[in-house]
């Protein structure tokens, strides 16, 4: 989802930069991609682009809730004992913008919800201090990771909620960037 909004975005003229794990996907034109490998890069990146300026800011990746305790260099061999793995919380990015949200711009983040997909989505807006989110269904088919389709909802904090028809990403982007305008206009 996070490229068919960027080549939306630019394709309406906005100046456009896109923090990237490793995909396999065109990057659109006009649009400046920072790759990243980790969580802790996505954050420190995210948070330099940040202070850079942005007049909205689309939280999209599905950046790991957790990360290993002790990474290793080099190859875990099996030695036939049973392998335990520490994990420790990553940084949150959405919550650490939430607190550092300058006045003007617009903060959306993308919730993937299996269960109490709207109580869990909006709680996560108001926890992180988003302007809005975006709630993807791993329960509705033709939707999620690996399609070119998607179906969302969106939740505002002033209590607005739209809900979509399953639809092509690129209309999905749409969508999402008509409602982001309409956040920034207020």
């Amino acid at each position: 989802m996070g490229y068919a909004i960027a080549q939306e975005f630019a394709e309406q003229g906005a100046e456009v930069v896109v923090l990237s794990g490793p995909v396999q996907i065109p990057v659109p034109k006009g649009v400046k991609v920072i790759n990243v490998q980790s969580a802790q890069q996505m954050f420190q990146q995210t948070m330099q682009q940040y202070q850079s300026g942005a007049d909205i800011v689309v939280l999209s990746a599905a950046v790991s809730d957790y990360t290993s305790a002790n990474q290793s260099q080099s190859k875990l061999k099996r030695d036939g004992e049973t392998l335990h793995l520490q994990l420790i919380p990553t940084q949150d990015i959405a919550a650490s913008l939430g607190k550092i949200k300058k006045d003007g711009s617009v903060h959306i983040g993308f919730a993937l919800e299996t269960d109490n997909e709207q109580a869990n989505a909006i709680q996560k807006m108001q926890k992180k201090n988003l302007d809005a989110i975006v709630l993807n269904s791993l329960n509705d088919k033709g939707a999620g990771f690996a399609t070119n389709t998607n179906k969302i909802t969106i939740f505002s904090k002033e209590g607005k909620t739209l809900e979509f028809p399953l639809k092509s990403k690129s209309e999905v982007a749409k969508d999402i960037i008509r409602f982001a305008e309409t956040l920034l206009s207020c």
